[in-house]
């Protein structure tokens, strides 16, 4: 039976879910570390804070990744930076606190200079960081797969908040509602997770994502005028945003 895609259906993910078990959590963290590193969002992420550093050139940026979950994307960022002569400082916040002790346990194992603490993405004002830096002071703001969890009212309000903490750049990266991204996802999730979270969570993002016309006018409707956005594998968006 052809799963209907014309609309965004926002069902419930068991991620989201109070009470999930912490060793479920773990594995489905897991599971997506892995699925990530095959769809090299990390990578797409880099490229635009790498051309911003090319213009700064030893200004040390400071970075933020919104609902890190595990802290890949963080990770992955602070130690491509590193490989690659970037000052970077990077810091991600997730408002599960189980999410925040596994990003920092994933830290210390790769040896990232990474700090994690607990907020929430769609507070304002936004809480200090970890050292009681100024939460205003990021030079570049990010989320990966997190807009796709959120209602439409606050997925525009998250943009929002982001176009005014970023003081230079507004990365977005998340799946794009079509067929093809539904059985990529089906597929993958079966293929490279044996949790039974990503299986059932995988397929659902889909169904609750954004086609690329619908982020275009929610980013313009949240002040972000002129963000470029260009579909990246595996049908996925980036949606890159820079102030000035």
């Amino acid at each position: 039976m052809p799963i209907p895609l014309a609309t965004r259906q926002r069902l419930p993910e068991l991620m989201d879910q109070p009470g999930l078990d912490p060793a479920e959590h773990q594995r489905a963290l897991a599971g997506l570390r892995r699925i990530n590193a095959i769809s090299r969002c990390s990578a797409s992420l880099l490229a635009p804070i790498q051309a911003l550093a090319a213009v700064r050139p030893g200004q040390r940026l400071r970075v933020l990744d919104l609902a890190c979950g595990g802290g890949d994307t963080a990770i992955d960022l602070a130690l491509a930076g590193q490989r690659r002569g970037l000052q970077l400082s990077v810091e991600g916040c997730d408002l599960n606190p189980e999410a925040v002790r596994i990003a920092a346990a994933n830290a210390a194992r790769r040896g990232a200079a990474v700090r994690f603490f607990q907020a929430d993405a769609l507070a304002d004002p936004w809480p200090q960081g970890p050292d009681g830096a100024d939460p205003e002071g990021y030079d570049v703001v990010l989320c990966s797969l997190f807009l796709h969890h959120l209602d439409d009212h606050d997925a525009e309000w998250l943009l929002a908040l982001m176009a005014r903490r970023a003081r230079r750049l507004v990365l977005v990266n998340d799946l794009i509602r079509s067929p093809l991204g539904y059985a990529l996802a089906w597929a993958g999730t079966r293929l490279l997770s044996r949790s039974p979270v990503v299986h059932t969570d995988g397929p659902l993002s889909v169904r609750g994502a954004f086609r690329l016309a619908e982020v275009a006018a929610m980013a313009e409707r949240a002040g972000l005028a002129g963000a470029r956005l260009r579909r990246c594998w595996p049908e996925r968006y980036l949606l890159s945003w820079s102030r000035g």
